[in-house]
C-alpha cells in the first residue's frame, strides 16, 4: 500500500523571505495552505509531490494591493476583473482589494457589495477582497454590509470624479463614524478639500503646472488635519489614502503620538515621477492628488524609512484611452488616474534598491501592512505555517522594459512605458497554485473572493 502524500506541493529555494530571516528553506502546501516550513538543507519527499525549485530567486509572500479600481460591471470598457487580476498575477500580486467606486453601482449598499460578488465570481486569477463606500446618506447600510465581508470603507472628502460617488461634508462624516464605532471596520479618506487656490503662474491646460497648481498641498494638509480630528474624536480607525503631500506629515506624526488609530499608504507614482519631468500635454501622468515636485518626493521616501507611512499600493485607476485626451493634452479636462496595477512590485524595487532599502522592507509595506489593513492579516502577507500558500518568485537583479505588448491590464496607457524596471516577477503562486509562470497565466481563474470574518 502506498505511503499518504502529506504535502501537494512544495516551493523551495535558496532566499526564501520569512518573517524572521531570508533564507534556505522549503514551504510544503497542503490544500492551499502552508503546512510546514523547513529551513536549511534540502529534504526528499513523497512521490506525487511537485518540487518547485526557485534556486537563487527571491521566494517572499504574494504582494497584497488594498488600493486597486477594478470598475467592473458598469465601466468595464474601463478595466474588468480578468484583465486586472491577470495584470496582478503578472506582477507578483496574489490579492487585491476593489475600491468601491467607478462601477455602476457604486458599492454602496448591501445589494451593490452583493453585485459586485456576483459579478466578480469566476473570473478571478488572484484573491480579491473589497472596499465598501461612504456617501451622504448610506450610513445605515454599513454594518450590514460589515456583516457581509466588507473590508472597510471609503469616502471623499471633495469631489470623487463620478456623479453617483458623491463626497461627504463633516456631517456626513459624523454620522458614519457613529455607524463605525464599535465595529473594528477602518474608514479610507480621499483627503483633499476644496481650497481657495490663490494666483496661478501657469494657465494653459496643456501644462502640467497648471493642473498642478490647481491641486495645492494644502488641499490635503487641511484634509488630513479634518480626518486626525476625526480619528481622536470617534476613535475609529482612520486610514489616509495616497498621500502625496510632505507638508501633512507632522499632522500625522502628531496624531501617531496621541495614540489615534490612523494609517496611511503612499503609491509608486509619487515615489518614482515627479513634476520637475512630467512633460506638457502627457495626460498619461494626471492623477489626484498630483504628482509633486522632486523635493516632496525625497520627504515621502524619508517618511517611509522612518515609518511615517505604513505602506506603498498602486492605486491603479485606469480609463479609456480617450478619455485621458491624448491628442489635445488637456491636463485640467482629462481623467485622472495612473494605471500600474502590474508593475508594482518592479517599480518599487527598481527605487528602492537605490536608496540601500531592503527585500525584508518592500515586504513590511507592499505584503503585511496592506493585508493587515483590508482584514486579511491572519491568511495573507506573510510565510507562516496557517496561512495561505500565497507566494511570489522572483529575481531582484533582472530588468525589463515596459512595452505595450507585455502590458495586461485592458488599457494600455500608463506614464511607464518605455521605462526599464528592475525585478523580474518568474512564478505567482495564489493558495499553492501556480496562475503566472514566465509570461504565461493558468488556462483557468484560480482566484477566489475574500471576506472579511466579522468576529
Amino acid at each position: 500500500m502506498a505511503s499518504q502524500v502529506n504535502f501537494d506541493k512544495v516551493v523551495r529555494g535558496q532566499r526564501v523571505v520569512l518573517p524572521d530571516e531570508i533564507c534556505p528553506a522549503e514551504i510544503c502546501i497542503k490544500d492551499g495552505v502552508i503546512a510546514e516550513i523547513r529551513k536549511g538543507s534540502a529534504s526528499s519527499f513523497e512521490a506525487g509531490v511537485e518540487v518547485i525549485d526557485a534556486g537563487d530567486l527571491y521566494v517572499m509572500p504574494g504582494v497584497v494591493d488594498s488600493h486597486v479600481h477594478v470598475n467592473e460591471p458598469g465601466r468595464s470598457e474601463w478595466e474588468g476583473y480578468v484583465t486586472a487580476t491577470r495584470a496582478a498575477a503578472a506582477g507578483g500580486i496574489t490579492t487585491i482589494v476593489d475600491m468601491p467606486l467607478n462601477s455602476v453601482p457604486s458599492t454602496t449598499t448591501l445589494a451593490a457589495f452583493q453585485t459586485k460578488l456576483d459579478t466578480a465570481r469566476d473570473k478571478l486569477y488572484v484573491d480579491v477582497a473589497f472596499w465598501g463606500g461612504v456617501v451622504p446618506g448610506n450610513e445605515g447600510e454599513l454594518q450590514a454590509m460589515i456583516a457581509a465581508g466588507i473590508s472597510g470603507f471609503k469616502c471623499f472628502l471633495i469631489h470623487s470624479g463620478v456623479d453617483e460617488f458623491q463626497h461627504v461634508t463633516e456631517p456626513d462624516l459624523h454620522k458614519a463614524m457613529q455607524a463605525l464605532q464599535g465595529t473594528n471596520s477602518v474608514l479610507l479618506f480621499h483627503a483633499e478639500v476644496d481650497q481657495p487656490i490663490g494666483t496661478q503662474t501657469s494657465t494653459s491646460p496643456q501644462a502640467y503646472q497648471t493642473f498642478l497648481q490647481s491641486r495645492p498641498k494644502a488641499m490635503e494638509n487641511h484634509a488630513i488635519q479634518l480626518v486626525s480630528d476625526m480619528c481622536q474624536q470617534y476613535g475609529v480607525r482612520c486610514h489616509i489614502v495616497h498621500l502625496s503631500s510632505a507638508e501633512a506629515l507632522p499632522i500625522i506624526r502628531t496624531a501617531r503620538q496621541r495614540g489615534l488609530p490612523l494609517t496611511v499608504e503612499t503609491c509608486h507614482h509619487y515615489l518614482t515621477l515627479c513634476a520637475e519631468d512630467i512633460p506638457d500635454r502627457a495626460t498619461q501622468f494626471k492623477c489626484c492628488p498630483p504628482i509633486r515636485e522632486r523635493n516632496n518626493q525625497e520627504e515621502l521616501w524619508d517618511a517611509l524609512k522612518a515609518r511615517d507611512i505604513d505602506m506603498v499600493v498602486s492605486d491603479h485607476s485606469p480609463c479609456t484611452a480617450d478619455l485621458k485626451l491624448l491628442d489635445t493634452g488637456d491636463f485640467v479636462a482629462a481623467w485622472g488616474g495612473v494605471a500600474s496595477v502590474q508593475f508594482g512590485l518592479s517599480l518599487f524595487w527598481t527605487n528602492a534598491a537605490q536608496r540601500n532599502l531592503t527585500v525584508r522592507d518592500l515586504v513590511d509595506w507592499m505584503c503585511v501592512t496592506t493585508s493587515d489593513l483590508c482584514g486579511m492579516g491572519h491568511r495573507k502577507g506573510s510565510l507562516e505555517v496557517g496561512k495561505d500558500a500565497d507566494l511570489v518568485i522572483w529575481d531582484p537583479d533582472g530588468t525589463f522594459t515596459v512595452t505595450e505588448d507585455i502590458i495586461q491590464h485592458k488599457n494600455k496607457v500608463t506614464p511607464y512605458m518605455g521605462r526599464v524596471l528592475k525585478g523580474v516577477v518568474h512564478r505567482t503562486l495564489v493558495r499553492g497554485n501556480t496562475v503566472f509562470s514566465s509570461g504565461t497565466f493558468s488556462s483557468q481563474p484560480m482566484g477566489t473572493i475574500l471576506l472579511k470574518p466579522t468576529n
